[in-house]
């Protein structure tokens, strides 16, 4: 009896709040932007509605005309969402009438989502509880799909279903719009504190799997510390969260403190530190206390382990990965190619799904030793299909005066960005600091390269 009660539950909607909405929007155009600022086409329950909504967003976004009685009717009839003019007259000259007062018209809004979120709800229980009436007897993978449930609806996000290109058009519209806008710096990808690299790259984007790959010894950790270090500092309201499945927490904080006090690594091993340089090292302390950046070093982790703990997060803005080599898998297999691909594909869905970049370090075959010219190509990449396929952009570390003692540039590295899914590929050249295990931009005429 339970089951078919839920089964059979009305889902919840407002129909005037709906209708509000709209009319507040017919009745001044320009309040659309606020509307959207909470509301999406697909969060009104009536068909109907949604069509309408649909129109008003579309012109907003190419600008063509304001949304008002006459435009929108014109479209409304040209899309068949009325059966006559008259009808359609008729309908929308009443929501506009009936707005109680546009001034509330974020206590609208926030009924229409209000009512989504909880039709969403409902629709992943009745999912939760079709998983379990199915037989599926392992608890992990059942509290792992009820979890992503959840997970979507408090991401806002609609994961089922196809959606018409002209509703994809609109938001990719108003996305370049903003990206042309004043405010273009918060829609680009997050800076990495690199500056050139950013020109290359456009920033760190969302939903990428960025990959990090360098023989050992050339500072992969490092540069992946340091970028982390940049995001957090700039980007103070999201949280960056470090996966070290080989070094301890320990070792990556100390190599932090190093680089921020500008104190000797050694040193900071040793303990044997002057006055000036102890100074320097709680400075540092009291710099890196305030960013916000965690650090999990659980050793031989899986992605699924990961996705758990990173959904617990609440502003997420950026994942970094040490290292590839090191991740568990549960796939029943020695086969290393299908592992590793398995890997790379789970952390791709694991990027899109949690809207963040990912950064990911791995260590390169050693192709590069046995040629004459070292630096690293996408051949290198140990099981280097899948890993190039699944990346977005593909990074490799090198610094010459590590193969070459006679180069009188000890100090001069290069981030080789071999692939780029969003647009050109380079060399930046790049600072490398042993001392203090630090990357910094090395301002040169030529560069990018």
């Amino acid at each position: 009896m339970a089951e078919s009660k839920f089964t059979d539950l009305e889902m919840p909607y407002s129909l005037e709040s709906e209708q509000s909405v709209l009319g507040a929007i017919l009745a001044e155009s320009d309040i659309i932007a606020s509307v959207l600022e909470t509301v999406k086409p697909e969060m009104f329950y009536i068909d109907q509605h949604r069509a309408l909504f649909n129109i008003m967003v579309q012109m907003f976004a190419t600008g063509s005309s304001k949304a008002d009685i006459v435009t929108v009717l014109n479209e409304a009839v040209a899309q068949h969402i009325f059966e006559t003019p008259a009808e359609g007259r008729t309908y929308l000259a009443n929501l506009v009438n009936m707005v109680p007062a546009v001034s509330n018209i974020d206590s609208y809004c926030q009924i229409v989502s209000g009512k989504y979120y909880i039709r969403s709800l409902a629709e992943a229980a009745r999912h939760i509880l079709s998983d379990i009436q199915s037989g599926e007897n392992d608890a992990s993978v059942l509290l792992d799909a009820a979890e992503q449930s959840i997970f979507d609806i408090r991401q806002g996000r609609n994961t089922g279903g196809l959606k018409a290109i002209n509703e994809i058009v609109s938001d990719t519209y108003m996305h370049i719009a903003q990206l042309a806008g004043p405010d273009r710096e918060q829609f680009l990808g997050i800076r990495s504190g690199f500056q050139h690299l950013d020109a290359v790259t456009s920033g760190l984007n969302k939903s990428d799997l960025i990959l990090i790959a360098a023989r050992p010894a050339m500072g992969k950790t490092a540069f992946a510390l340091n970028i982390a270090e940049n995001v957090a500092r700039t980007q103070k309201e999201k949280q960056v969260c470090i996966f070290s499945l080989e070094m301890p927490r320990e070792q990556l904080v100390s190599r932090l403190m190093s680089s921020a006090a500008q104190v000797d690594s050694h040193k900071l091993r040793s303990g044997y530190l002057n006055g000036e340089e102890w100074v320097r090292l709680a400075t540092a302390a009291s710099y890196l206390n305030g960013l916000p950046i965690y650090i999990d070093d659980t050793a031989s982790i899986t992605v699924q382990q990961i996705k758990a703990k990173l959904r617990r997060m609440k502003n997420l803005g950026l994942v970094v990965i040490d290292y590839l080599g090191l991740i568990a898998t549960t796939l029943r297999t020695e086969n290393r190619v299908q592992i590793v691909g398995e890997i790379t594909r789970q952390l791709k869905i694991m990027a899109k799904e949690l809207d963040v970049p990912i950064i990911l370090l791995s260590q390169l075959s050693r192709g590069p030793e046995s040629r004459t010219d070292k630096r690293p190509m996408l051949s290198d990449l140990r099981e280097s299909g899948s890993i190039e396929q699944d990346a977005d952009i593909v990074m490799f570390l090198y610094r010459d005066a590590y193969y070459n003692k006679d180069n009188a540039n000890i100090n001069e590295a290069e981030c080789i960005v071999a692939k780029n899914r969003h647009g050109e590929t380079g060399t930046i050249k790049l600072a490398w600091n042993g001392q203090f295990t630090r990357f910094t931009t090395l301002e040169t005429a030529d560069a990018p390269v």
